[in-house]
């Protein structure tokens, strides 16, 4: 099992119920589990739609955010950024112009550059992607689809074609970097400009 715990500090102070789940089942349900959250958000936060906004975060024209989602305190979303689906930003979140971010949670003081895309993601805190790089969540080139994922000589089966990656503190991503459906990296984990951390597959 994957404690995300060993990953993110204090993750599960965030997300106290889903201690028992898998990152993947997470993301999978992320909407679900932000329409709770919203429900007992405090008066900081301007909710509508199930969309909730910290009265101190910084959205600008142009972006877009599709519900559910929590923006927290002191995030910076960039015009033109598309968060869909269901995202939680958790405070100091810097979202950069023409990123894409989907199904994901991003954790404090972390920067998702610009012209980036997360996808069905756990990202940790101060963690910084640069231009271009990507976390993708889906084997389009793949014959079987199902992602599995290797954690400490173990092979996983998660039984979902949907998963992107979980990302410990402290790591960097270079620009154009392609993380592959399923990745694992612990905290402190540099992955260089152009390079494709690449998963298991099953054909």
């Amino acid at each position: 099992m994957i404690r995300i715990d060993d990953f993110i500090k204090a993750f599960y102070l965030i997300f106290p119920g889903q201690v028992k789940l898998q990152p993947w089942e997470i993301t999978n349900d992320l909407r679900s589990i932000l329409e709770h959250l919203i429900l007992n958000l405090d008066g900081d936060y301007a909710v509508k739609d199930k969309v909730a906004i910290h009265r101190s975060a910084i959205i600008e024209r142009g972006a877009v955010i599709k519900k559910p989602a929590i923006i927290g305190k002191n995030c910076y979303v960039s015009a033109n950024a598309y968060l869909r689906e269901g995202v939680y930003l958790d405070h100091s979140v810097k979202i950069g112009p023409g990123c894409e971010i989907k199904n994901s949670i991003i954790c404090s003081e972390t920067a998702i550059a610009h012209f980036n895309y997360i996808g069905n993601s756990i990202i940790g805190r101060n963690v910084n992607f640069e231009a271009g790089s990507i976390a993708a969540n889906h084997y389009n080139e793949r014959i079987s689809k199902y992602i599995l994922i290797r954690y400490k000589s173990e092979i996983i089966e998660t039984n979902t074609e949907k998963f992107g990656s979980l990302v410990g503190d402290n790591s960097k991503i270079g620009a154009n970097a392609v993380l592959s459906p399923g990745t694992i990296l612990e905290k402190n984990t540099i992955v260089k400009r152009l390079e494709l951390i690449e998963q298991i597959r099953r054909e």
